[in-house]
């Protein structure tokens, strides 16, 4: 009956931890913050940092209706935008590691599209990176 009660115990320390860490994670969406993942934090950029031209393009191509040509967020569908966007020359958008910008602009979230599927190639994908990185 002990380790019963003990499992009982424990379960319910289980579901309110959960309950917890759920909370917080919609709090931060609510607060505007993106917590991006450890491994996206440090994934390694796999070009030389220059974007061969095919991150402009791709810019053009998903980016550019909402970031604008210029990624100052006065592209044509900005204004129906509810989320906050960052313009790309704030310094707290240049700060982020290449990880954290990879995993904004290709993951996502809520109204920031998923580019998995859209941009396949990984290559292609740090090429975006790497445009976004022109935009100072």
């Amino acid at each position: 009956m002990k380790t019963l009660n003990q499992f009982k115990s424990l379960l319910l320390l289980g579901v309110f931890a959960i309950s917890i860490m759920g909370f917080m994670a919609m709090k931060s969406e609510i607060n505007g913050e993106w917590v991006v993942p450890a491994e996206y934090k440090t994934k390694k950029n796999t070009t030389n940092g220059k974007d061969d031209g095919s991150g402009k393009k791709l810019y053009a191509l998903h980016c550019k209706s909402c970031h604008g040509s210029n990624g100052l967020n006065d592209g044509p569908k900005a204004k129906n935008m509810k989320a906050p966007m960052r313009k790309f020359n704030e310094t707290a958008v240049q700060n982020q590691t290449d990880g954290e910008l990879y995993y904004k602009s290709i993951i996502g979230r809520d109204e920031m599209p998923n580019y998995e599927k859209k941009i396949k190639d990984e290559t292609d994908r740090w090429m975006l990176v790497n445009y976004i990185r022109t935009l100072k």
